[in-house]
């Protein structure tokens, strides 16, 4: 037997970050945040609802706690009361239908009693959430996903950062919760003893008082936690939506169009420009050259233009082209260095010749006429 180990063979994609191009490193682009918003994937913290739910919760109890008490034990006496007069009416037999009228209306009046603690509690949860994510609701999350049913992500999520997160924040909020009941019952129990020997309403006050002091401070620690799973949830937000490079290049494609097909466009464009300048070449009066780098083909019409206009204008190659027709229909070439640069650099075809270079353009003009015999 050999005594080579054998070497197992891996895989290395199985370790690749998903999304084609490579690795992600670079931020998410405005277009693919406004995407993933539109499918309800935003950063936020569930924390941050449950801390102020709860802080609020315990902030009006402990100042409405009083008023709700004397409401509720108002609504007992007040119900009772009808059954007597219920029981004599009927022979002293309560009928069914009489029990449940007034069940209802006492579990109605219990209800409008601690439903404005609820409501206000709900309201600052929701307003929590909007301020995290602005109002703009998608059905998109509840649509169903046949990944959601694979056991292979299921077992991603299951061992992933984030389950490992959402475990520690768990433990973390019931060990501070007990150490916080722990430290502050410890301090109240002289006082609890004395429940059995107080009067009921003091009972129930000094009980109310307890809770909502306790309730308060585990909601002031639950907002600490809840600050820093918001931290946590926005930088994993930024990093889960980071793009390759590819991605990015993809997405300006889409978005802008394809470089490479814009390239093309602008060359047919060009070229075509080209031909248009070539066909209306032979209309030149004169043909301005550096001799060699720059060509420049002037044409003037008095009864149309007070000024010459350039018809044509090219560089290196394309001056020489414009040198060859020229010389096929017989136009004047005239070698003037300093003019055709001027003339190449600040007029585009079908501009006419700035006023700073009339007297220039002039006197090649008042030339070429004399050679032809026009003047």
């Amino acid at each position: 037997m050999s005594g080579r180990h054998a070497v197992p063979r891996l895989d290395l994609q199985f370790f690749a970050q998903d999304g084609p191009g490579g690795e992600k490193t670079e931020e998410a682009t405005s277009k693919k945040l406004s995407d993933a918003r539109d499918k309800g994937q935003v950063a936020k913290s569930r924390e941050i609802a449950n801390g102020l739910g709860l802080l609020t919760l315990f902030l009006v109890l402990r100042f409405w706690v009083g008023v709700m008490g004397e409401q509720l034990l108002g609504v007992f006496p007040k119900f009772y009361l009808q059954i007597p007069s219920v029981v004599t009416f009927w022979n002293g037999n309560l009928p069914e239908r009489d029990i449940e009228v007034i069940f209802r209306q006492m579990v109605l009046q219990v209800l409008l009693v601690v439903g404005l603690v609820f409501a206000v509690t709900f309201t600052v949860a929701f307003l929590s959430d909007l301020a995290q994510v602005k109002w703009k609701p998608t059905l998109e999350p509840l649509k169903p996903k046949l990944s959601r049913f694979s056991p292979v992500s299921g077992f991603k999520r299951l061992f992933s950062m984030n389950a490992i997160v959402e475990l520690v924040k768990s433990v973390a909020k019931i060990g501070l919760i007990l150490w916080i009941c722990y430290g502050y019952l410890r301090d109240k129990s002289g006082l609890l003893y004395l429940l059995f020997d107080i009067p009921l309403m003091q009972a129930i006050s000094l009980m109310g008082q307890t809770v909502t002091d306790l309730g308060i401070r585990i909601s002031l620690v639950y907002m600490v936690i809840a600050v820093a799973d918001r931290i946590y949830q926005s930088r994993k937000f930024a990093k889960d939506m980071r793009m390759t490079k590819q991605e990015v290049k993809d997405e300006y494609k889409q978005s802008e169009g394809d470089p490479k097909v814009k390239g093309k466009i602008r060359g047919k464009m060009r070229e075509a420009s080209q031909r248009r300048m070539m066909q209306n070449l032979p209309q030149a009066d004169v043909v301005i050259t550096n001799p060699t780098h720059f060509a420049v083909a002037i044409r003037y019409e008095p009864e149309k233009s007070e000024a010459p206009t350039v018809i044509a204008k090219g560089e290196d190659y394309l001056a020489a082209r414009i040198k060859e027709i020229a010389k096929e229909h017989k136009i004047e070439i005239v070698e003037n260095k300093p003019l055709a640069r001027m003339l190449y650099t600040n007029v585009e075809v079908g501009q006419a010749v700035p006023p700073e270079l009339y007297q220039a353009v002039a006197e090649v003009l008042a030339y070429v006429y004399h050679l032809q015999g026009k003047v």
